[in-house]
Formats: structure tokens, C-alpha cells, sequence
């Protein structure tokens, strides 16, 4: 970071918060969040009071506080006033006027040049069309890179809304909203959804591990199909079965046929989770091989139902004893049922229970 005698340049804080320099600015011209100094009387330098401040700015306008506002907090927390009268005049005006989910302050009418659109502490224009406003801030932090942030948003999401919306409504839209914009911006923003996925697998994980799953249902095996690296998506159903009380076994990215057949064989699950992200790695030969197995003592075999989740199975028909959910929230629906209704034995599925 660039430091000087006089104190930290503007885009030096940029870069530490995730901003651009233009939202910074507009802060000052509009809040009164600025630097108490100004090298030779034009030229910003931020002490380090100055960035605390702008870092409580920043987890503020995350957690939805309108920009107005989160300026007038930020301010009395470091103790000060607002350096000119025209902060404070703005910050009134925006008060009084509809606040979009971004960061960034509304437009000034009367300036000569508004601030970008996509600024990058605005979301960067990430594409969250399917993503609730007031949940958007999640997306502001990881595009600053911001861990303790979307640490506390997302327990504070589940805890508050369950797992099931926090991840239908949130999480995926999120991650598919970073997807789309790596894949559009000449892959900028891998280290977006790294960490953005990293703290996701988190939290469900944490919820994995503050469960105590019933001991006498069998579990449901999950498990990628070889070649298959997508996990978080069956990660959630993990977590939404344990949540439920339903052990299970995670297996993770990649699972090779021969150690999949072994698992199934040994563990003897209620069901088994296939996940497929694209049509080149689902194997439905191998689907089909898992639903027909059986395991359990002669005149009460049973088999394991199969879930073929995600979009890689999609265009084909399923056969007996295989379903293929639309979401988390069926998965969950099937599983549940599933596990609670008994062993599904030969003779049913001769039937063609």
C-alpha cells in the first residue's frame, strides 16, 4: 500500500476496500466521509482513522443500510462531523430519495459526470436480477474480497431464513450471478468465486456439524459423478437432510464408479445422490447400475432409490426406481419421504412400487 507522511492515497484505500476511487470521492462530495487532511489543501490522504471509518461504511451500505445513513453512523462512531455543509445537505436530499441495493450513493443530477454504473463497490454489475434486494449485500462482499462480512451475512441469512431459501434465493443466485460475469469478463473474478464458494461450503458445512442425525435410518449416499468437481450444490442437500435429522454421506467431487459400487454395497443407503453438473459427465449406465443393486438379507432385499440432481441429467427419461428432483427444496421433499416410509424391498419394486 502506498503510504505517505501525510497519510494513505485514494487509490490505495480503493484497492484495500474493494472500491473504486470514483465511489470513495462521491462519498466525500456527498456524505462527508472524507479525509480530516488534505495534502496541500486538494489532494486526499486518508489516516487511519479516516479508512476505519470507510470500513464501516463499507459493512454498513453490505448489510443494506441505506448510503445516507450508513455515512451518518460511520461518521459518529470515529467522532466526527461532516468536513463541509453540502455533505450533510446531500446526505438529507438521499434520505428522502428510493435507495437501490448498491453501495454506491444515487446519482447527483447536477454534476457534470455521474459516477459509473458498474462501480466496483456496487457489485461490479454483477447480474443479481434473481437475488432479493436486501440479500444483495453478500454479493458486495465478495466482490471486495470481504471474508469476516460474508462470514457474519451468511449465518445471520440461515439463521434467519433457513437453509432452503438462504440457499435458493441467495447462495445459488449468487454464485451463478459471479459465474456469469467470470465467464463474460475475460476471466476476471475467479478469486470472486473462489472465496465467494470457499465461505459458502462453510456455513454449510457448520450446519453439517451442529446436527445430531436419528442413528437408525440408513443414509443417503451423495456423491459426484466421475469427472464431476461441482459439490456445493450437494452440499446444501447434506445440509438440509441433517437439518432434518437424516444422516448422510458425503462423498464429494469426483467419486470413480469402482469406490461409488464399494460405498453402496457396504453402507446399504435409503437412497443415493448422483450430482451431474453438465450432460458430459452424467453417466446414466452408471445410475442405472447403482438402482440395481441390493443388499440386505434373502426375501427382504432392498435397494437404494437414486437421485439424478442437477442439470447434467436433464433431456433424458428416468427409469424405475431413479427420480430426478427439480431443487433443493424437492430433493429434500423426496428424501424425507423416503427415509421415513420404510425399506423398499423386492417385492415392491416388482410391483413396480
Amino acid at each position: 500500500m502506498t503510504e505517505t507522511a501525510a497519510g494513505i492515497t485514494t487509490g490505495a484505500v480503493a484497492r484495500r476496500l474493494g472500491v473504486s476511487p470514483t465511489t470513495l470521492r462521491s462519498w466525500d462530495q456527498r456524505y462527508g466521509i472524507g479525509p480530516a487532511a488534505r495534502e496541500d489543501g486538494r489532494h486526499r490522504r486518508w489516516s487511519p482513522a479516516d479508512v476505519e471509518m470507510l470500513e464501516a461504511m463499507c459493512r454498513l451500505t453490505t448489510s443494506g443500510v441505506p448510503p445516507a445513513e450508513a455515512a451518518r453512523v460511520a461518521r459518529a462512531r470515529a467522532g466526527r462531523q461532516p468536513g463541509e455543509p453540502a455533505g450533510e445537505l446531500a446526505g438529507e436530499q438521499s434520505r428522502r430519495q428510493p435507495q437501490d441495493a448498491s453501495d454506491q450513493p444515487a446519482p447527483d443530477r447536477t454534476a457534470s459526470a455521474p459516477p459509473p454504473a458498474h462501480a466496483p463497490g456496487s457489485g461490479n454489475g454483477l447480474p443479481l436480477d434473481k437475488v432479493h434486494q436486501e440479500f444483495r449485500g453478500l454479493a458486495r462482499a465478495a466482490v471486495r474480497l470481504d471474508s469476516p462480512t460474508m462470514h457474519t451475512l451468511l449465518h445471520d441469512l440461515v439463521a434467519e431464513h433457513g437453509l432452503v431459501t438462504a440457499w435458493e434465493e441467495v447462495m445459488a443466485p449468487t454464485l451463478h450471478a459471479v459465474g456469469r460475469k467470470w465467464e463474460s469478463s475475460g476471466d476476471r473474478y475467479v478469486e470472486v468465486e473462489h472465496l465467494l464458494s470457499w465461505h459458502i461450503s462453510t456455513a454449510l458445512r457448520q450446519l453439517i456439524g451442529a446436527a445430531s442425525p436419528r442413528d437408525h435410518v440408513n443414509p443417503v449416499l451423495l456423491a459426484c459423478v466421475p469427472a464431476e468437481q461441482h459439490t456445493l450444490p450437494i452440499e446444501a442437500l447434506a445440509a438440509g437432510l441433517t437439518e432434518r435429522g437424516l444422516p448422510t454421506r458425503m462423498f464429494g467431487a469426483a467419486v470413480p464408479a469402482e469406490a461409488l459400487d464399494a460405498a453402496v454395497r457396504r453402507l446399504g443407503p435409503t437412497a443415493v445422490v448422483l450430482w451431474s453438473q453438465a450432460r458430459s459427465t452424467a453417466s446414466h449406465a452408471l445410475a442405472r447400475h447403482v438402482a440395481d443393486m441390493s443388499f440386505g438379507v434373502r426375501g427382504a432385499r432392498t435397494h437404494p432409490l437414486v437421485l439424478l440432481a442437477g442439470p447434467g441429467w436433464a433431456g433424458r427419461a428416468t427409469a424405475p426406481g431413479m427420480l430426478r428432483p427439480g431443487g433443493l427444496r424437492e430433493a429434500l421433499d423426496i428424501l424425507v419421504h423416503r427415509c421415513t416410509a420404510g425399506p423398499h424391498t423386492d417385492a415392491v419394486r416388482h410391483t413396480g412400487g
